[in-house]
């Protein structure tokens, strides 16, 4: 039988340690939906930093990717800002998923974020995408999306009731956001060479399970002008309200440009 040596002493230290502020400065909460593979991949990568701490939440979802499922994730946006950091305050929250923010709302999403964390900026992806291509100055664009039609057609009410005139709208008609994570990133380059039409000023590239924001500077160099996808548009946004001006060219040409006030 083996015999157990002797414990040794645990003695208590009476210095204590200086507390920082904060472990990290910045803070960015990140509503994820349960199913998707992008979302926190993207934020980690383009966000994430010894300054800025990605933090996040996921929330029920279940495919197809239809209007009326994706509505039915807005009961659970309080409850997921809610299990961020509780009671801390964030710097942003970014709920990400662009098909719901525009078929729930804007505001709507905000409200739902208030309710948990009062007064942090929240951000949708569509919302992103606006100021993204407003920080362009572009009215003419062109959209792509993974989503079927029916999916689809908010999406267009959505830009259109921001002002922007869709010179051409693309769908690929995938229900299934764990499939649209699997689109390569060098197919979304080809696709945007075809479907950017002529008299479009920008391309706007719908969806955070898109993988998109990996081909940003090659579907630029494809097309010639700016693309502005979900996740980099969203990641963007999160960053500037964190107070980081650093132009990022290797992110697309967005991130070389401030957010408006």
């Amino acid at each position: 039988m083996k015999v157990m040596k002797a414990l040794p002493e645990i003695r208590l230290e009476t210095a204590r340690p200086t507390l920082d502020t904060r472990p990290l400065e910045k803070r960015v909460g990140l509503i994820a939906l349960a199913t998707d593979h992008t979302s926190e991949v993207d934020f980690r990568r383009m966000v994430a930093s010894e300054r800025i701490g990605i933090y996040v939440a996921r929330i029920p979802y279940a495919n197809p990717t239809t209007p009326e499922n994706l509505r039915k994730m807005q009961p659970s946006l309080s409850a997921g800002a809610a299990l961020i950091l509780p009671d801390e305050p964030l710097d942003a929250v970014c709920y990400s998923c662009t098909s719901a923010s525009v078929v729930i709302g804007d505001a709507e999403i905000e409200q739902a974020i208030h309710a948990a964390k009062p007064g942090v900026p929240a951000v949708t992806p569509p919302m992103a995408g606006v100021r993204g291509l407003n920080a362009f100055g572009v009215k003419r664009i062109s959209i792509l999306t993974p989503y079927t039609v029916e999916t689809s057609r908010p999406m267009a009410a959505y830009f259109a009731a921001h002002g922007f005139d869709i010179q051409s709208f693309s769908c690929l008609g995938f229900e299934d956001d764990r499939e649209m994570a699997r689109i390569t990133p060098a197919f979304l380059v080809e696709l945007a060479r075809k479907v950017t039409h002529p008299q479009a000023d920008a391309l706007f590239v719908s969806c955070t399970a898109l993988r998109a924001a990996l081909a940003v500077p090659a579907m630029e160099e494809a097309i010639g002008r700016p693309v502005v996808t979900s996740n980099q548009a969203s990641a963007w946004n999160c960053l500037r309200l964190c107070g980081d001006e650093v132009p990022r060219p290797e992110f697309g040409r967005l991130w070389t440009k401030p957010l408006a006030k």
